[in-house]
């Protein structure tokens, strides 16, 4: 396995535990910890897709990862303001 495919398999993996705890209500999705896990991993999975391009996947986890960057910075710029 290419150290691209193991990027791309923790991606996965950042991103489906999150979810996981998210939807159980453990896992706030409007908190910092969901949205970097989200970020991290559609990340890793992008990384993995340098090997083997595909592109609606690579629309898809660009868009997640945007998504959750914008969340972060929502959440920075809140934090510089008090």
């Amino acid at each position: 396995m290419a150290w691209t495919d193991a990027a791309g398999l923790a991606g996965v993996l950042l991103i489906l535990i999150a979810y996981g705890l998210a939807t159980t209500g453990r896992l706030d999705p409007r908190r910092a910890a969901s949205l970097g896990a989200n970020f991290i991993g559609a990340s890793l999975i992008l990384v993995s897709l340098t090997r083997a391009f595909n592109l609606s996947a690579a629309v898809m986890e660009g868009a997640w990862a945007l998504v959750a960057l914008a969340g972060l910075v929502r959440i920075g710029l809140r934090s510089l303001r008090r």
